[in-house]
């Protein structure tokens, strides 16, 4: 069967066996009817073809390992501890992946083929798939970016449930396009699969400290922040080159911080004043 999604205006196509689909219940906010598909991905079965290796991630859950197949197709392989959980093959212009499951459906290569490739398809579409938690408040959205333990879920809890008028986002893979950051099928710890989109408010990175303290950020500063948080693609010289004319574009529009806090109500509301006096 295959079924319709549409995320941040980017429609794609999913086709697989109906237990595919039954492990897909983080999508159904965002099943459509009809539409041009940027991309499709398509449920195969097999083995893991041969590749060369370029890149992997070794800090990612699974693993990624990142290769060229003899044909020249990109090659995604998802590894667990021992073994291998499956790979995503892709088609040199990004618009058709294979899914491979090595054994029985995993929703974690599911996930993370479906990421990849949304990445990959939507270079040069003004389009950037970030690690952040996100909130919205009074019609703006406010992304909180920090490396893996820093608190931005514990930070954005904090505004839930300080800050009125405040609604959970994403917990951990929201998109930005054009100024606007948008809901997806991807979250962290907390389940959050919102069909939902708001402009930009402002971008905060998170670092742990023993005392709160916010400032603000610009130039190549608020640049690295983004690049850490969005990650690249080094081994595909054209979209590593999309990614930083997006990012440079997006440090240098949205307004941007640096907030060293503890994890409690008065960092929620110093962030939320600081930013809100700006507007």
């Amino acid at each position: 069967m295959t079924r319709i999604y549409r995320v941040a205006g980017h429609t794609f196509a999913i086709s697989g066996r109906v237990e595919l689909f039954e492990q897909m219940d983080n999508l159904e906010p965002f099943a459509c009817e009809g539409g041009e598909p940027l991309f499709s991905l398509m449920e195969d079965s097999g083995e893991v073809p041969e590749y060369t290796e370029v890149f992997r991630q070794e800090e990612s859950w699974p693993r990624i390992i990142c290769g060229h197949a003899v044909s020249g197709n990109d090659v995604f392989e998802f590894r667990g501890r021992t073994n291998s959980k499956g790979c995503l093959v892709c088609s040199k212009d990004y618009r058709e992946g294979r899914i491979i499951m090595t054994s029985r459906i995993s929703k974690t290569v599911l996930n993370n083929s479906l990421m990849m490739m949304f990445t990959l398809a939507t270079a040069g579409k003004g389009t950037l798939l970030f690690h952040a938690a996100v909130v919205s408040q009074e019609g703006k959205g406010y992304l909180f970016l920090g490396t893996s333990g820093t608190g931005k879920s514990t930070h954005a809890q904090l505004w839930l449930e300080h800050i009125e008028g405040t609604e959970l986002v994403n917990d951990d893979n929201p998109v930005v396009r054009d100024g606007v950051v948008y809901g997806s099928p991807w979250s962290g710890k907390t389940p959050c699969y919102r069909n939902v989109s708001v402009p930009i408010g402002g971008i905060v990175m998170l670092s742990q400290a023993p005392y709160n303290k916010i400032r603000r950020l610009s130039g190549i500063e608020a640049y690295v922040d983004l690049a850490e948080s969005v990650g690249g693609m080094p081994w595909n010289i054209r979209i590593s080159e999309d990614l930083h004319q997006k990012m440079n574009k997006l440090a240098s529009t949205v307004p941007m911080w640096h907030l060293e806090c503890l994890p409690d109500e008065a960092a929620a509301r110093l962030c939320h004043e600081t930013i809100h006096n700006i507007r």
